[in-house]
């Protein structure tokens, strides 16, 4: 009893400091708990953000081919329309075609598919400059067919990793090293597609040239 009472004046005459209570070891382990969980939280929540990204990404990459699906469908339409074996057809065969063609080309350009690009200022100054230097050229077509083509195989020259079949505009590179990773997708993809329609434009006025030679030779044969 006596050994109690001493323990308690002890007590009264500690410091503050000394008063107050430490923790208990169940306390403890629950502090630690806590801490373990809020870390196994935001482990969880930045793995599933991981893994939307990549379902973004593929997202876009699903969309972006989409688009160049419609570019080639609205391609190979007017490529058909425009071909020779269109003209060598009765008209009403033509006709009956023509309308089938633009019914499935009215239908393509129902579907809008539109993938925005992240630019910064830079970025989107090298596009427009870029845009302008193939806009140039395809505004001169009609003017020399040959010598746009070459233009054009230059700048193609300059956007790919290939060898190059002819000279590079070091110009054209410059501009679009500038431009955004997936714009300059596009732009090699315009110039492809700007290509391939010079050289059936080509075809198509080799195989006039042709027959209208041929017709001149059944002419003068006849006259013989």
């Amino acid at each position: 009893m006596a050994q109690a009472k001493i323990s308690a004046k002890a007590s009264e005459g500690a410091p503050p400091q000394q008063q107050q209570q430490q923790p208990s070891a169940g306390q403890l382990r629950g502090r630690f708990y806590r801490s373990t969980s809020m870390a196994d939280r935001s482990s969880r929540l930045l793995e599933n953000l991981d893994q939307l990204e990549l379902r973004v990404e593929a997202f876009r990459d699903a969309a972006s081919a989409m688009e160049q699906e419609k570019e080639t469908l609205l391609e190979m339409i007017h490529n058909i329309q425009n071909s020779q074996d269109m003209r060598h057809i009765s008209e009403g065969e033509r006709e009956e075609l023509n309308l089938t063609a633009n019914r499935l080309m009215g239908r393509t350009l129902t579907v809008e598919v539109s993938v925005e690009t992240i630019r910064n200022a830079q970025q989107q100054e090298s596009l427009l400059h870029a845009t302008k230097m193939i806009d140039e050229i395809v505004n001169k077509l009609l003017d020399d067919l040959e010598d746009a083509k070459i233009r054009l195989m230059s700048l193609y020259g300059a956007c790919t990793s290939d060898v190059p079949a002819g000279p590079i505009d070091q110009k054209f590179q410059s501009v679009v090293i500038g431009c955004a990773i997936e714009d300059q997708k596009k732009i090699k993809r315009r110039l492809e597609t700007l290509l391939r329609n010079l050289e059936n434009s080509e075809k198509s006025i080799t195989l006039l040239e042709h027959q209208k030679s041929s017709m001149r030779h059944s002419c003068n044969t006849k006259q013989d």
